[in-house]
C-alpha cells in the first residue's frame, strides 16, 4: 500500500485544481484526494456541487471512467478474502507477511487502485455503506457508473472470475479426503461436475450474444441456483460428519475454502441477473461494494483463526465431552466410588511427590533433572489413567466441554434449572475428588519419607523442607502464578486427549490396527482386536497423561535455564509436599507456617481447577457457538440454585430433577460416541 501525504482541502478545492478542464492522466492520486476529503463531508454535498458544476462532473465522469477502462477486476473477486492455502500456518504466516509488507500488485487491476487509493480499505468501506442509498445512486448516475454491470467487458470479468473459482471448486471437492466425508453423495450425482456443465451453457449464451441478459427467470439461472446450492450442501454434509469419521486441518481448510468459492460464486451469479432497469444500478452498486469489501478483509487474521479453528475445537471438545460425563456423579453410589478413585490417584501421587524429592538430590544438568522430573510425573499420571483412579484436576477440562454441549442443546429457559442441577453434580464431584486427592497424598507421603528414614538412617526431607515450606506461602512465593501455570497445562492435556482421539478417527486407526497384516500374522486376529481395542479406548488418554507429565516436570528447569521464575504448583502434589515439609522439621514450625501452608494447598486447587476449566469453557463454548448473553442468564440460575441448595453442592442429596440430568448426561455420552 502507497503511502503518501493527503492535502487538508475541500473536495471542492481538489475538484477545481484537477477538474476545471479535461485531464487525461492516468495517475490515482487525484482520485485517493476526492476521497480522502470527500469522507469529511456529507455525500449529499458532494453531489449537489457536482450538478451545479457541469463542467468538473463531466471531466471527472471521463477521468474515472479513464481509469477503470484497462483494468482487470478479477483477482478481487476470485482471491480477495478467499483461502489460498490448503494448510492453516501457511495461510496465517502469507497474511501476516501481506500485513507487514504488502506485496506488489499488478498496476493494471483494480486491486492495485483499490490498494492506491484508500488508505483504510475498512473505513472506506463502512463509510460507503453508511451513506444515504438515495445519495450513492444519484452519485452512481451523475458519474455514469450505473451502467457498469452491463459493460461487455465487465460482463467478461464476472463469467471470467465465476469459471476460475468453478475449476478451483472441482478441484478441492474431488479431493479424496474431501469427498470421503461425505459418502452420501456416492449414490447421486456429483454437483460440482453438473455446476460445471451448466456453467459451460452459460458461458456459450453470453459468447454468442455479448448482449445477453440474464434473468431470474431463465433455465440456466434457475439450475446453476440449485447446483450451487447441492454444492453447499455437499460441505454440510462433510462439516457435519466430522463427528463420525474426525477430520484433519487440511481437510478442515480445504472445505472452508470450497464454502467460500461457493459463496462467492453466488455472489457473482446474482450480479448477472437482470430483470428491470432498476437491477442495472443495484448490481453495478452492489459490485462496488463487494469488491470493497473482499478487499477490506483479504488479509484477515481474526476471520481466518476463528474459521479455521471453530470446527477442530468443536471435535477436540467432543470427544472430552463423552469422557466428562463419566466424571459427574449422580447419586450416592457415584459419589463414594469417585472419592476412593480419588483415593488412589492420592496414594500414587504421595509416592510421586517423595521420588520427586529424591530425585533432585541427583547431581545433574538442568536437562537431566527435567528429563527426571518429567518421567516421574508422566510415569505417575499415566499409572493413574490406567489404574483407573482419579486425579481431581484432570476433570475440569473433560467436565466442562459436557457442560457446554449441555448449554448448546439446552438453549431455552425452561431447561436451566436443569442445568443449573447438573452444575451442582459436577461441583460435588469436584469437590470429593479434591478430598480424595488431598487426604491420601499426605498420609502417603508421610508414612514413605518415614519408612526411608528407618531404613536409611536419615531424613530426606530435612534439606529440602525449607523449601517445600516457603513454596506453600502465596505472600512469599508465587504459589498462586505456579497454579494457574499448572491450570494451563491440564487445559492443554485435554486438548492433546482430543485431538488424538480425532486423529484416531480420521485415520481408522483402529481398524488399521485390527487389519495389520504383520500384527495378524505373528500374534493372531484375536490379539490384533483386542489391540485396537486398547488404543480406541486408551490410547488418547495415556499420551495426554504423558505429556501433562512432562509439561509438569520440565516447566522449573525450562524457567531456571532461562532464568525465569517458572513452576508448577498442584493441589495433590502440594498436599504431599506439606507433609515432607512438616516432617523435614519434625513438626516443629510456627502455627503462622502451618496455617498458611494448609489453606494454600486448597488455594493452589482453586486456581488450578479455576484455571483449566475456565480455558476448556472458552473452547467449548467458542466451538458450540453458545452466545453469552444465554450464559449470563444460567449462571444467575446457578447462583439462585446454589442460595436455594447449598448442600447439594457439596453432597449427593436426592433431587426431584436426578431423573433429568442423567437423561442429559448419557443423552451427551450417547451422541457424543457415535463416532
Amino acid at each position: 500500500m502507497a503511502f503518501r501525504f493527503i492535502k487538508k482541502e475541500s473536495f471542492s478545492t481538489i475538484l477545481k485544481h484537477y477538474f476545471g478542464e479535461k485531464n487525461e492522466t492516468l495517475s490515482l492520486k487525484p482520485l485517493s484526494e476526492i476521497i480522502n476529503s470527500l469522507k469529511k463531508e456529507d455525500l449529499g454535498v458532494f453531489t449537489a456541487y457536482l450538478k451545479d458544476n457541469e463542467v468538473i462532473r463531466q471531466n471527472l465522469t471521463y477521468y474515472i471512467h479513464n481509469i477503470f477502462k484497462d483494468r482487470s477486476f478479477n483477482l478481487s473477486l476470485t482471491e480477495a478474502d478467499i483461502l489460498s492455502e490448503n494448510a492453516f500456518f501457511p495461510e496465517f504466516k502469507k497474511r501476516l507477511l501481506n500485513k507487514v509488507l504488502p506485496p506488489i500488485e499488478n498496476e493494471k487491476t483494480i486491486w492495485y487502485l483499490v490498494d492506491t487509493v484508500l488508505v483504510t480499505p475498512k473505513k472506506d468501506l463502512e463509510f460507503f455503506q453508511n451513506s444515504s442509498e438515495d445519495k450513492m445512486d444519484e452519485l452512481f448516475r451523475l458519474l455514469k457508473i450505473d451502467q457498469f454491470i452491463n459493460d461487455p467487458k465487465v460482463k467478461k470479468e464476472l463469467l471470467f472470475s465465476l469459471n476460475i473459482l468453478a475449476w478451483r471448486v472441482i478441484g478441492n471437492a474431488l479431493d479424496v479426503d474431501v469427498m470421503k466425508m461425505a459418502p452420501e453423495y456416492r449414490n447421486f450425482d456429483n454437483p460440482f461436475l453438473a455446476l460445471q456443465d451448466e456453467l459451460d451453457i452459460l458461458n456459450a449464451e453470453f459468447k454468442a450474444n455479448p448482449g445477453y441478459h440474464l434473468t431470474s427467470g431463465d433455465d440456466i439461472y434457475k439450475q446453476t441456483k440449485i447446483y450451487l446450492e447441492q454444492c453447499m450442501d455437499f460441505v454440510s454434509f462433510a462439516f457435519k460428519n466430522s463427528s463420525k469419521y474426525g477430520i484433519s486441518s487440511k481437510t478442515n481448510q480445504a472445505l472452508l475454502k470450497i464454502r467460500q468459492q461457493l459463496n462467492r460464486m453466488s455472489a457473482i451469479v446474482k450480479l448477472l441477473v437482470i430483470d428491470d432497469a432498476e437491477d442495472t444500478l443495484i448490481n453495478s452498486k452492489q459490485l462496488f461494494f463487494n469488491i470493497l469489501k473482499y478487499k477490506s478483509h483479504k488479509n484477515n487474521l481474526r476471520d481466518l483463526i476463528s474459521d479455521s479453528t471453530r470446527l477442530m475445537s468443536h471435535l477436540i471438545t467432543n470427544h472430552t465431552a463423552e469422557t466428562g460425563t463419566h466424571y459427574i456423579t449422580a447419586n450416592l453410589r457415584d459419589y463414594m466410588e469417585m472419592f476412593w478413585k480419588a483415593s488412589g490417584g492420592g496414594v500414587i501421587v504421595g509416592a510421586l511427590c517423595v521420588l520427586k524429592m529424591l530425585y533432585s538430590y541427583v547431581p545433574s544438568s538442568d536437562f537431566a533433572h527435567a528429563l527426571l522430573y518429567s518421567m516421574n510425573y508422566a510415569m505417575g499420571f499415566v499409572m493413574i489413567y490406567l489404574m483407573h483412579f482419579t486425579l481431581a484436576t484432570k476433570q475440569p477440562a473433560m467436565t466442562a466441554a459436557t457442560m457446554a454441549k449441555v448449554l448448546a442443546e439446552g438453549s431455552n429457559k425452561s431447561t436451566y434449572k436443569d442445568f443449573a442441577h447438573v452444575v451442582s453434580q459436577l461441583f460435588r464431584s469436584q469437590f470429593i475428588a479434591f478430598v480424595g486427592n488431598v487426604l491420601l497424598s499426605f498420609p502417603v507421603s508421610l508414612i514413605i519419607i518415614y519408612g526411608l528414614e528407618i531404613l536409611f538412617k536419615q531424613n530426606f526431607a530435612f534439606e529440602k523442607s525449607g523449601k517445600l515450606l516457603y513454596d506453600l506461602d502465596p505472600f512469599q512465593s508465587k504459589a498462586i502464578l505456579h497454579a494457574s501455570i499448572a491450570g494451563v497445562f491440564l487445559f492443554i492435556s485435554g486438548v492433546i486427549s482430543g485431538n488424538i482421539s480425532n486423529n484416531a478417527v480420521f485415520y481408522q486407526i483402529p481398524r488399521r490396527i485390527a487389519k495389520n497384516p504383520f500384527i495378524n500374522y505373528f500374534f493372531g486376529q484375536r490379539i490384533a482386536k483386542r489391540l485396537s481395542v486398547y488404543y480406541s479406548r486408551n490410547w488418547a488418554g495415556i499420551v495426554s497423561n504423558f505429556w501433562f507429565g512432562v509439561f509438569l516436570g520440565a516447566t522449573a528447569p525450562i524457567g531456571l535455564f532461562l532464568g525465569l521464575d517458572l513452576d508448577i504448583r498442584h493441589i495433590t502434589f502440594a498436599a504431599g509436599n506439606l507433609a515432607l515439609g512438616l516432617y523435614g522439621k519434625d513438626f516443629v514450625v510456627s502455627s503462622y507456617t502451618f496455617w498458611i501452608s494448609f489453606v494454600t494447598v486448597f488455594i493452589i486447587g482453586f486456581f488450578n481447577f479455576a484455571v483449566s476449566f475456565g480455558l476448556s469453557m472458552l473452547l467449548a463454548f467458542r466451538s458450540r457457538k453458545v452466545e453469552w448473553s444465554e450464559v449470563r442468564d444460567i449462571f444467575k440460575e446457578i447462583f439462585r440454585y446454589f442460595i436455594s441448595n447449598p448442600l447439594r453442592f457439596f453432597f449427593p442429596l436426592r433431587s426431584m430433577l436426578d431423573a433429568k440430568s442423567k437423561k442429559m448426561i448419557e443423552d451427551i455420552a450417547t451422541k457424543s460416541g457415535d463416532h
